[in-house]
């Protein structure tokens, strides 16, 4: 294997680095085809089906922590398609598709469980946002439908639907395809796919510079590895990207944001679906072990921190026992903040970008993990092409010269 997380363990716990060869990342090659930034989930995937789909094998991820150990080691593993736009819904149901046969493609249990997403409206505004939206996904062929509060209370046992809450429960969208996999999981599963096939992984290996000729054309990257040589260089680092691309010379359109998230003490199963209310900022699902994995909105302040406000947390809790009055009497085992970015309208950016063979995969929001799938396979036809991918054509960074932009504020059902 050409990755190898029982070393990282060692070297963490001990400081110790003098273990045999066979338990070292590998050393990093002079020179790549292609040159992934980001370990993560999208970034592997791109790697995976770089060697997979267009037999571009000598690729290098880099990683400057360890495989899967920022935002995909974090998120609140949601997976669903049920967004607006027709652009949105292409690229998200479009990793859906991957999604639902993703164990047997990687060889690798992900765990992916489609037990149902469904979205609460609390007043009438929410009412005919989600109708909207149901309405936009059954024309496109993607499954959604309403529900009555009655409806959803029979889907979600649990569910508090009294008219004298707080927030009252007037109706739900309920995509029953939807549901959750397992975050580490995946990050797993395509990295050992990838390394079966050739790709280096290589952890603990931090970019520091981005290296382009009199031309702008990329010619490789600097790393606290030492130099490597690439015409082709892919970024999917969430959460980090315009420190990324400001070695290169560019300026991106994001902000980035801490986003919370907690797990309650593990329970006997009660929750049979995901629950999620954009009124309220929180959504919850059940995890395998029995925790209550619940999620909260964007913190207000731009910042790269990964703790966020104690009173985005406090008032999502104050949602979730509401909404789920059973819940009032357990204790959170843990909580924990990723750092999204965020583009003007709320949709990614991918492909290509002012630097010849530079490409830019970020600007998810709250929508990175549910994406994997599609992302890493429409951003690895891009690289491998030098062009779009059409499903990924109407997310290049051109659309902010133009004003086509892709607003999905409202699918994100989290506060932005």
């Amino acid at each position: 294997m050409r990755f190898n997380f029982w070393n990282l363990a060692k070297q963490s716990l001990t400081g110790h680095t003098g273990w045999p060869e066979q338990w070292r990342d590998p050393e990093p090659k002079s020179a790549y085809d292609v040159v992934i930034i980001g370990a993560g989930g999208h970034g592997l995937a791109t790697a995976y089906y770089l060697a997979k789909e267009h037999g571009i094998r000598n690729v290098a991820v880099m990683e400057k922590g360890w495989l899967g150990g920022g935002n995909t080691g974090r998120n609140t593993t949601i997976i669903r398609s049920n967004y607006l736009w027709e652009e949105s819904e292409a690229i998200y149901e479009h990793a859906m598709v991957l999604w639902e046969t993703l164990s047997q493609e990687l060889n690798y249990n992900v765990m992916y469980s489609p037990r149902g997403v469904m979205m609460l409206a609390h007043n009438e505004q929410d009412v005919r946002i989600f109708k909207r939206h149901v309405h936009a996904n059954r024309l496109a062929g993607i499954d959604n439908e309403w529900l009555s509060a009655e409806q959803a209370k029979d889907f979600c046992p649990p569910l508090n639907i009294s008219p004298n809450a707080r927030y009252p429960i007037l109706g739900a969208a309920l995509q029953r395809r939807g549901g959750v996999a397992r975050h580490d999981a995946v990050a797993w599963g395509y990295a050992r796919a990838a390394d079966r096939m050739g790709v280096d992984i290589i952890q603990n290996c931090a970019v520091t510079g981005i290296h382009r000729d009199h031309n702008g054309v990329v010619t490789g990257v600097e790393t606290t590895r030492g130099e490597i040589k690439t015409s082709r260089l892919g970024i999917a680092a969430a959460g980090h990207t315009s420190v990324i691309m400001a070695m290169a010379g560019l300026h991106m359109p994001l902000e980035s944001f801490p986003l919370q998230a907690l797990v309650s003490e593990p329970i006997k199963p009660v929750l049979p679906c995901v629950v999620m209310s954009n009124t309220t900022h929180a959504y919850i699902s059940q995890s395998d072990k029995g925790e209550l994995v619940i999620g909260a909105g964007t913190d207000q302040y731009n910042s790269y921190s990964q703790t966020g406000s104690l009173h985005i947390t406090t008032r999502t809790l104050d949602a979730i026992c509401e909404l789920f009055p059973i819940t009032r009497r357990l204790r959170m085992l843990r909580n924990w903040g990723g750092i999204v970015d965020v583009t003007p309208d709320r949709s990614p950016i991918i492909g290509l970008t002012p630097a010849e063979g530079l490409f830019v995969n970020c600007g998810w929001g709250t929508g990175g993990f549910k994406a994997t799938p599609g992302s890493g396979h429409v951003f690895a036809a891009t690289i491998a092409h030098n062009q779009p991918h059409p499903i990924a054509a109407p997310f290049s960074l051109h659309r902010f010269r133009t004003g086509r932009l892709i607003d999905e504020a409202a699918a994100a059902a989290v506060s932005h």
